[in-house]
């Protein structure tokens, strides 16, 4: 397999918690692995190792086959490892096209020079996520499934190489997924290696190449999603208590 990321043996700790706990797995190119857990379960926290906003405690991040570690976030993204947040916070007072525009402008290879050039890439992205109507609207008065997709709109205007994507069909109903299901794999058909972060099982289980399941900070299960959630090990600590 050709890596794009691999994650080897990490582990953070915050004071006395272990957050992650000796974690490894690969990501190929043109992969979409899906990432599972109960709340806690430290997927946020891996994210956030990958994307270079905190450091390991122990391990190795490598992307392309290169060490990443010491890299800052904004040298990370400049590499091509783009990501959206959970808690969605646009940009107030600027457009959902000037939003999107912050992105090419700090993208990948050091991004856009010239602010037209960069609004012209926003509304490309915009219209590939399906927000183009609302360019020209202020951000902040997007609604949630509008903030959504405003988030993956910022994190491809950086052309990633890379897109992590944290919880992206949370609060989403089934046809607001769908339609989000079918941007993340045209971002995948574009080339794209993509990490996803879902609580939606039927979802996830559409969408992904391979599912990880982390359980306490630790790496319970790894492998194609119909094997991963038969598991019992998973059904146990994850899907049992969820349908409980």
């Amino acid at each position: 397999m050709n890596a794009r990321l691999e994650v080897r043996h990490v582990t953070r700790r915050f004071a006395g918690l272990v957050a992650v706990r000796d974690v490894s797995f690969t990501l190929a190119q043109d992969e979409i692995l899906g990432v599972i857990g109960p709340n806690g379960a430290g997927k946020t926290t891996l994210i956030s190792l990958v994307s270079g906003t905190i450091p390991p405690s122990e391990g190795e991040v490598l992307f392309q086959g290169h060490p990443i570690n010491r890299l800052p976030a904004f040298r990370r993204a400049r590499l091509g490892i783009g990501r959206t947040f959970q808690i969605m916070q646009p940009f107030p007072g600027l457009s959902v096209q000037d939003n999107v525009a912050v992105g090419a402008l700090f993208g990948q290879g050091g991004g856009e020079s010239e602010l037209a050039k960069a609004r012209e890439q926003a509304r490309e992205c915009l219209d590939f996520v399906g927000l183009g109507r609302f360019a020209g609207q202020r951000a902040d008065e997007l609604g949630g499934p509008g903030r959504k997709r405003l988030e993956l709109a910022k994190a491809l205007a950086m052309k990633p190489k890379l897109l992590l994507c944290d919880e992206v069909m949370a609060g989403l109903n089934h046809v607001e997924i769908d339609e989000v299901i079918g941007v993340i794999r045209k971002v995948r058909d574009q080339g794209i290696s993509v990490l996803v972060i879902e609580h939606v099982i039927k979802a996830i289980k559409s969408l992904s190449d391979r599912l990880l399941v982390l359980h306490h900070g630790e790496k319970i299960a790894d492998g194609a999603p119909d094997a991963v959630l038969s598991d019992p090990a998973v059904v146990q600590a994850y899907l049992g208590k969820r349908r409980a």
